[in-house]
């Protein structure tokens, strides 16, 4: 169509050059540069929640209870106590539960945890016990197996043993091993190992006196091992045991602590010592730091 029938058509005269810059204006609307990023939206920032119901990790943060708060006042965080002192007021304050709280005694060491000369590692037996049967079981057979079982072993055995465990079974608390089981029980490192279960001559659990371990263990041997933070935590017993039960069985354990001593340990070796309830503050106990 020509322009002079365009125009007697009565539609807009469009010039070509007009129509070219339209469509180059079009296609730099369009196109978008090449390097440039595009930026991204912005969003108003999350105010972070506090209080009580604030949550983190998806789960909800209680706050302490009034129990646990009433109990902190009972305990001045800057005193030590008497062993004496310090088993009077862990029963104060663990008292009103439904349940028979354990305490728990924790030791803050002068020791290098990243030194393997330096570990703390061992079992010991409480005079006292803990107030607690364990589950035990014992890889070994003959008449060991027999005496096991005698002493209180749940399961003996070796092979079949092994297997039981390797398929996922889990049910004990403490494993015992006679050394010539090892070479069999060796290969379940890594199932037993991560929990703490997998036997060990460093912490009596691989011996040849089967029926005694058994029977230690089963009457509360309890097991011990420094953490990174150079702290070892362990188990003395009830809060509704005697006073003077609780007093042996927290001497004991210090005793047996400060006869580990490394040799290449320097300085203050039991730099502090706390004991506990399962749901109670901390008690700073008054112990020589040697």
């Amino acid at each position: 169509m020509t322009k002079k029938e365009t125009e007697q058509a009565g539609q807009p005269v469009v010039e070509a050059g007009a129509q070219q810059e339209d469509a180059t204006a079009g296609a730099k609307t369009k196109a978008q540069p090449k390097g440039q990023v595009k930026s991204p939206q912005k969003t108003a920032p999350k105010r972070e929640q506090t209080g009580p119901g604030r949550r983190v990790r998806g789960r909800t943060m209680r706050g302490k209870s009034r129990r646990h708060l009433e109990n902190l006042k009972k305990v001045d965080r800057h005193k030590q106590y008497t062993v004496d002192e310090g088993i009077k007021l862990v029963k104060e304050v663990a008292g009103g539960t439904k349940f028979t709280q354990t305490v728990n005694i924790v030791m803050n060491l002068g020791i290098d945890p990243k030194h393997a000369d330096q570990m703390i590692r061992g079992a010991v037996s409480l005079p006292k016990g803990i107030g607690k049967t364990k589950r035990v079981i014992a890889f070994c057979e003959g008449d060991d197996a027999e005496s096991a079982k005698a002493a209180g072993a749940f399961e003996v055995g070796i092979e079949e043993l092994v297997k039981k465990i390797s398929d996922g079974w889990m049910e004990f608390d403490v494993a015992i091993a006679h050394p010539r089981a090892m070479s069999k029980v060796g290969k379940l490192g890594r199932v037993l190992g991560p929990q703490g279960k997998m036997p060990s001559p460093k912490n009596g659990t691989v011996t040849p006196d089967i029926e005694q371990a058994v029977r230690e263990f089963v009457a509360g041997k309890i097991e011990f091992r420094n953490d990174s933070g150079a702290n070892i935590h362990a188990v003395v017993g009830k809060v509704d045991f005697p006073d003077e039960d609780l007093k042996d069985n927290i001497m004991a354990f210090i005793d047996h602590i400060r006869k580990l001593k490394p040799s290449a340990s320097k300085g203050t070796y039991i730099k502090a010592v706390f004991i506990s309830g399962t749901m109670s503050p901390a008690i700073h106990l008054q112990v020589a730091q040697q």
